[in-house]
C-alpha cells in the first residue's frame, strides 16, 4: 500500500487563495477602489490560509498531518469569516450608526502604535460600511465570506480525513 496524500487538496486551497488575492489586486489597483482595514484584515487572513497551504503542500505529510494543517486552515478561515461578517454587519447600520471614518492604512502604520492598528484593523472604522462595488447583489465582504466558507469546509474535511491509501 502506498500513501498518497493530501497535496491536490492544500494546492486546491492554495488555489482559491491566490484567485480572491488576485482579484483583490486588480480591484485596487486596476479598478481603483481603496481597501478599508477590514478588507486589508481579510487579505491578511487570505495570505495566511495560502502560506499554510503552500507548506502543506510541499510537506505533503503522511498520516495525521494533513489532520494539523487542515486545522490550522480550519481556524484562519473562521477569522476570517468573523471579519468579513463584521464588515457585512457595518455594511447593514444605518447611515446614522456607521462608526467615524478613520485615517489610512498606511497613515496609521506610520502614525500609531501596532496594538492600536490591530485593534482598528479588527473593529473596522466608518469606511468599511461603504458599499464599494457588487456581483450579484452581493458585497465585496459578502464574496470573502463564500471564499471563507469555501477554505474552511475544506479544512474541516481535511481535519476529518484517514489518510489516503493506494493499493499498489
Amino acid at each position: 500500500m502506498k500513501q498518497t496524500g493530501f497535496r491536490l487538496d492544500f494546492i486546491a486551497s492554495l488555489l482559491v487563495c491566490a484567485i480572491v488575492l488576485g482579484v483583490a489586486l486588480y480591484m485596487e489597483f486596476g479598478m481603483g477602489l481603496d481597501p478599508c482595514l477590514l478588507c486589508m484584515s481579510q487579505r491578511f487572513a487570505f495570505l495566511a490560509i495560502a502560506f499554510i497551504s503552500l507548506l502543506a503542500a510541499l510537506h505533503n505529510p503522511i498520516f495525521g498531518g494533513h489532520k494539523v494543517y487542515g486545522g490550522i486552515i480550519t481556524l484562519l478561515a473562521i477569522g476570517g469569516a468573523a471579519l468579513a461578517i463584521r464588515q457585512l454587519y457595518l455594511q447593514g447600520l444605518p447611515a446614522d450608526q456607521v462608526p467615524a471614518c478613520g485615517p489610512g492604512f498606511d497613515f496609521m502604520l506610520e502614525a500609531f502604535p501596532f496594538t492600536e492598528v490591530l485593534v482598528a484593523m479588527i473593529t473596522g472604522s466608518g469606511s468599511c460600511a461603504e458599499v464599494q462595488w457588487t456581483f450579484m447583489g452581493i458585497s465585496i465582504p459578502g464574496w470573502s465570506l463564500v471564499a471563507f466558507a469555501l477554505l474552511g469546509l475544506n479544512g474541516l474535511r481535511l481535519t476529518f480525513s484517514r489518510a489516503k491509501l493506494l493499493l499498489v
